[in-house]
Parts: structure tokens; sequence; C-alpha cells
């Protein structure tokens, strides 16, 4: 199945709503449920709050705003939501009791063709998932904001019909997202595992005092970012050379950070009250201006970032790209 009609998305928080708005404008008739009421009305708040960045930034035409929201229902129960389901978002907080508890119920409403896609970062949820289930379970992992953000990580488990793996990522690509495929869960993916490691080292030089916020931010942003938006890892390497790559190796004079499990820094600022964006400050301080305006900001800054990539690739091609 490359086209799904009935889509059932299962949490209405940070990336629930969004993952509802990515497959109504993908065409499908979404059922949105959450177990709080208050979240599933602010939910449906931000849908429209999203959309409306995208049709400020350029990326939705402002005649299919009505069209694309009214696909979108809010449901309060669980059996509403997957009683006609072809496709389940599992997008519930990242709690093994709370997941287990969903499936469950999800086993128990939804129709047995059903396709479960569990939003998981982290977590091997195939345990947790009733063994009549496994062979249409899958992870479908995307990255915040996913209605601009385009890659999803698609992984199967011990037991899943790699052919519904194979459907979900025709049908990602159909309606102009990047899947990455895993035939096999490894935690963290790709690109969590490489933020992750990015991270730790982060971490390490903010600490020990070897550079500020500012410093790091703007190595990220003019150094590596603008490289790698164009042209990814390995092929920027291409470009360096890869003879230069192997000599940078047998230095090794690289010694990658120990993860210690905390911050000293993270957790001063945390207790001063500067957890981020929603708190008005973290590592960095932003001046008063609300969260909901710095949302709508980074989001259109996004757009419009990945809208010139998008053009810059289709007029300066870099050959194309192959698995070594």
């Amino acid at each position: 199945m490359e086209q799904f009609k009935s889509v059932a998305v299962i949490g209405a928080g940070l990336m629930g709503h969004a993952l509802a708005l990515v497959h109504a404008i993908g065409g499908c008739q979404i059922k949105m449920q959450d177990v709080n009421a208050e979240q599933l009305e602010v939910g449906m708040g931000l849908v429209e709050s999203a959309l409306d960045t995208m049709i400020m930034a350029g990326a939705i035409d402002d005649k299919n705003r009505m069209h694309i929201l009214k696909r979108i229902e809010a449901v309060e129960t669980l059996d509403g939501a997957v009683s006609d389901a072809d496709l389940i978002v599992e997008a519930v907080v990242e709690n093994i009791d709370v997941k287990t508890f969903v499936f469950r119920e999800i086993d128990k409403f939804a129709p047995s063709t059903a396709i479960i896609a569990s939003n998981t970062s982290n977590l091997d949820i195939f345990p947790l998932v009733p063994e009549n289930r496994l062979k249409n379970c899958i992870i479908a992992h995307w990255y915040t904001p996913p209605y601009i953000i385009d890659l999803v990580d698609l992984a199967a488990g011990p037991t899943s019909d790699i052919s519904v793996l194979k459907d979900m990522e025709k049908f990602y690509l159909r309606i102009g997202k990047k899947p990455v495929v895993f035939e096999k869960f490894i935690n963290g993916y790709v690109a969590n595992r490489l933020q992750a490691a990015m991270g730790l080292e982060i971490t390490k030089l903010l600490d020990e005092g070897w550079a500020t916020a500012t410093a790091i931010d703007d190595s990220i942003k003019y150094g590596l970012s603008l490289r790698m938006a164009l042209m990814g890892s390995l092929m920027k390497a291409d470009f360096t050379g890869l003879d230069m790559m192997q000599r940078g190796m047998a230095n090794m004079t690289y010694d990658p950070p120990t993860p210690k499990g905390s911050s000293p820094t993270l957790d001063k600022l945390v207790a001063s009250g500067r957890g981020g964006v929603m708190s008005g400050a973290g590592y960095f301080d932003y001046g008063g201006v609300s969260a909901k305006e710095l949302f709508k900001n980074r989001d259109i800054g996004l757009l419009r970032l990945k809208n010139e990539v998008d053009q810059i690739e289709g007029k300066y091609p870099l050959g194309k790209r192959g698995n070594t």
C-alpha cells in the first residue's frame, strides 16, 4: 500500500500535532487523539499555526489551507481514532509503560491489517508490541519540525514484514520526504547518533572552558553546516580527498570524550531557570521575544533555507550519489 486513506495519530504534543499536519499535507484523512482533552485542543491550534507559517514562507499555497485543515479531526478516544485506520502513527511520550499501554489498546481496536509506525527516538519498541501485531509494525522516526525536516528513519523489527517497510518508503517518497531505511533496528539511527557524538564534544568544550556557546555555534553555522547542507559529510570528504582523510586517521590526534551522563554547564542553566526558548533563555538570551515568535521565525528561516538548497542542488548538481 503506497497510499494511506485513514491515518490515526496517537498523541497531540510536540511531534503528534506536527505529524498530523505532515500526513494531511500528504493527502491523508487524519484522526488525532490524545488522552488529555486540553492538549488535544492545543494540538489543533498548533497545527493551524504551523500551517500558517508554511503559507507565510511560500511552502504551501493559501488556497489549500482549508482543504488541509479539514483532513484533520480531533478525536478523544483511542478506539475512535484507530478503528478504521490504515496507518497508526504512535507519537506518545518516550516512556516504556505508556507505550506498552498504547500498543495494547491499539491491538484491541485497530483493524488487523493496520500498519503501526512508532516515532520513538531511541527505544526498541518491538518487545512492547503484542506479538500478533509485529508483522505490520515498524519505526518511523521523525525530526522536529517534521513538516519542514524531511528526514524520516524507517526501521524494521526482528519479525517485521519487509514489504511493509518498502511500502512506507515509497509512500513517504511520494509525499516529498527523505526516508532512510534500516532493515534492522539500530539505536539512534544515523542522525541521532551523529548528534549524540557532537553533543559529547560540545559538552566537553563548554564544561572544561575551551569554548563559549557563541564560539561553538558559530563554528557549526559558518564552518560545518554551510558545506554539509550542500554535500553532507562523505561527499565533503570526497571533495577534500580521501587520501587526506587516511592521513588524518593515521595521526590519531583526536581523543573522543567519554560519556558522563551529565554536564555542570547544563545543570547550572536548568537550575537557574534557563531551560531554553520556552523559558526565554538557555545557552543564549532571547531578549524578551516570545517563544511563539521565535518558533515562527525559526520555521520561516528553515523553510527558506530548504528552498534555497533545493534550487542550488537543481542548478549546480554535484553528480549522482551512489552507495559504496
